[in-house]
């Protein structure tokens, strides 16, 4: 039986569910596993050995795909064979969670960050002040992947004000936690451990100090950590890959490289959870479909003039909203034209096979 043969992962999120989507792979002698890392098509791969867990080498050729939204990542859990032949991943099982951004190609393509993830937190560092706007953006992300998003202030050891920016940042972080910690000196970082239970991913910009955090929470230096540039307190990139890690007390962590874009991508259920307070105020607007930008009855305008809401958030909703539809429509026209390309290859062998036919 699958449970058998997987029961070491427990400690890496297998559950009950996933026994029973892997029956039929079990039975064509596949072994299942959690995709650790990747690079260039090869990743590292948990899988069960004994009752214990060892970590192999092994091909992503046979999944590979044409859109990267189904390339393997971080987190996923896969049916790997091995044997003579090598060692590959045959397929991957369906997502529960994902974490997507769009690409920086020009195909308006999505990018799996990590998958299957219970608690994505989002690192912003208290060297210099926050960026709200950017918090906004990836707490989109988060709650569109289904995880729960929590919002982690670091290097509290460096603001003089960081109770004072915490409660600035919790007003733009409805439903999600918002935790001060700083991995030098240790504050929160108990707290934040208790947050952590199954998968969780850790993104945010260079030099949030999310290698840091990772270090102190698996109680080794496991990642390479470099200081933030004098002057600017920029980031500079020490994480390059996707790795996920067991935690000491339990679960796994996916620690990211640092995100200089956060682009949108189908992000419209994250934006309403992220805004809800604006979607709450459209309900009044005079008119269903409302743009709040100039029409009259407007619930939103009138919430900024009252001083209810900030013109900045009711820019950042705007400017996101746009963004996501943007991208959304460059993804049907995408959809659509390479629908097309592949129905012309079609008809195209269809005519060749019928000309070929009428030679002989």
């Amino acid at each position: 039986m699958p449970s058998d043969i997987s029961r070491p992962l427990d400690s890496y999120g297998w559950t009950a569910e996933l026994d029973t989507l892997f029956l039929p792979m079990a039975e064509a002698g596949l072994v299942p596993g959690r995709i650790v890392r990747v690079d260039r098509g090869i990743c590292d791969v948990a899988i069960a050995d004994g009752d214990t867990v060892t970590t192999v080498r092994a091909d992503t050729g046979p999944v590979a795909h044409h859109d990267p939204l189904h390339w393997a990542c971080t987190g996923d859990w896969a049916a790997v064979a091995t044997g003579p032949a090598g060692t590959y991943v045959q397929a991957l099982l369906p997502r529960r969670t994902a974490v997507v951004r769009s690409t920086s190609s020009q195909r308006s393509e999505g990018q799996v960050l990590a998958a299957n993830v219970d608690t994505v937190v989002i690192a912003a560092s208290l060297a210099t002040t926050p960026d709200l706007g950017r918090i906004e953006r990836f707490l989109a992300l988060a709650w569109e992947s289904g995880a729960q998003p929590l919002v982690v202030l670091t290097k509290a050891d460096l603001a003089s004000d960081a109770d004072h920016v915490r409660e600035d940042v919790e007003k733009v972080c409805p439903g999600a936690d918002v935790l001060v910690i700083s991995a030098a000196t240790g504050r929160g970082m108990d707290v934040l451990a208790s947050c952590l239970p199954g998968t969780s991913a850790l993104i945010g910009q260079s030099g949030a100090g999310k290698s840091t955090i990772a270090n102190a929470l698996l109680g080794r230096a496991a990642m390479e950590v470099q200081e933030t540039r004098r002057g600017d307190n920029k980031g500079r990139h020490t994480t390059t890959t996707r790795e996920l890690l067991p935690l000491p007390g339990g679960g796994v962590l996916i620690d990211t490289p640092g995100l200089r874009g956060v682009g949108m991508y189908d992000s419209a259920e994250g934006l309403q959870q992220v805004f809800a307070e604006i979607e709450d105020l459209a309900e009044g607007c005079r008119f269903s479909d409302c743009g709040h930008v100039a029409e009259p009855g407007c619930a939103v305008l009138e919430a900024v003039a009252d001083g209810v809401l900030t013109e900045r958030r009711l820019e950042s909703y705007r400017k996101l909203l746009r963004e996501n539809e943007w991208i959304a429509s460059r993804t049907d026209a995408r959809l659509r034209a390479e629908r097309l390309k592949h129905w012309k290859a079609i008809g195209k062998a269809g005519s060749e096979a019928m000309r070929a036919k009428g030679r002989r």
